[in-house]
């Protein structure tokens, strides 16, 4: 078996450097890191005369296509022009090769370099992962800064900023450091309206969003005296009220917002079929990569994903709770 090796910054900036057809690949069901990430990184590759695209198994959410406009309208697999031959595969914000999704047969063993910041994770390329950094767009601002200044543009500085309060929860979660501070002034700096980027983040909600998240606060559930709480959402209800998987993101937040909880998740059931994506986020100590790793899964302490796969929905749900130990929440 194959030992994947570490490389530092400034290695990994030249082999940047060295003009090749570059695909770039980030996790299924994108946040904005992911996509600020992926398309701050094809921006820089195109200024170093690296003609790059972003892949992703899944198509970019509605609401993060400001960050793609007029740049590459999608990121399927079968949007790749047919006369592009990659010559170098990178991955961004992907902690293991089960992230990549549809992507994963195709690719997993064709990755030159991974480029990510979960401390949690299965390694499959040579990799830059540093798990202090509060989202890979801090890695790629630090990456960038080692350039010249043009190449932080304005459509990169939205990208990243948009990458780093994305997975920061607009700077509120413990992951933002004073070096995550120093990067958002700096990119603030650029002149930049950070404003209507939170806005488009975290406050524009489609009406599919919005049952989505009423549906998920009926069912929320509450277990261990109220420390944790669990929203299960199956594919017989996002077909009943006409929603897609990227209407069910903010689940999550719904569960961790209730008062007392200490540790949440949400079960989701993306099709008719035995597999269901675990989100789970901790308000305390208790580490929830440590939990997800036990399901194939990885992320950070507070936040982290899996998927499991059980004979149901409720499965699922009682597979995550057996392996939660109760006692860390008192």
């Amino acid at each position: 078996m194959k030992k994947f090796q570490p490389i530092d910054l400034s290695a990994l900036l030249q082999e940047l450097k060295r003009p090749k057809n570059t695909l770039i690949l980030f996790h299924r069901n994108p946040d904005s890191d992911a996509v600020g990430s992926a398309f701050a990184l094809r921006s820089l590759l195109g200024e170093l005369g690296s003609p790059a695209y972003c892949v992703c198994g899944d198509e970019i959410p509605a609401r993060l296509r400001f960050l793609t406009e007029g740049v590459q309208e999608s990121v399927l697999p079968s949007s790749i022009p047919a006369c592009f031959s990659p010559e170098r595969i990178l991955t961004v914000d992907v902690a293991s090769p089960e992230q990549l999704g549809s992507l994963q047969a195709d690719f997993e063993s064709r990755v030159d370099y991974m480029i990510d910041h979960h401390g949690r994770g299965t390694i499959f390329a040579d990799y830059y992962i540093d798990p202090k950094a509060a989202a890979t767009g801090e890695i790629l601002f630090d990456l960038f800064s080692m350039l010249h200044p043009e190449c932080l543009s304005a459509p990169v500085c939205r990208a990243l900023y948009a990458a780093i309060s994305g997975d920061t929860g607009c700077f509120r979660f413990s992951n933002a450091t004073p070096h995550t501070h120093r990067i958002a002034a700096a990119l603030l700096e650029s002149g930049i309206d950070a404003a209507h980027i939170n806005h488009l983040l975290f406050e524009c909600k489609s009406p599919a969003q919005i049952r989505a998240e009423a549906t998920g606060s009926a069912n929320l559930r509450l277990y261990a005296e109220g420390k944790i709480a669990v929203i299960p959402f199956s594919y017989a209800q996002k077909k009943e009220l006409e929603v897609e998987e990227e209407d069910l993101n903010t689940l999550i937040d719904v569960a961790r917002s209730v008062d007392g909880v200490l540790l949440a998740f949400t079960v989701r059931q993306p099709a008719d079929a035995a597999e269901f994506r675990v989100s789970l986020r901790s308000s305390s100590t208790y580490d929830v990569a440590a939990l997800a790793a036990q399901f194939g899964g990885g992320g950070h302490p507070r936040a982290a994903g899996c998927t499991v796969r059980t004979a149901d929905l409720e499965s699922a749900i009682q597979a995550i709770l057996e392996k939660i130990d109760n006692s860390m929440l008192f």
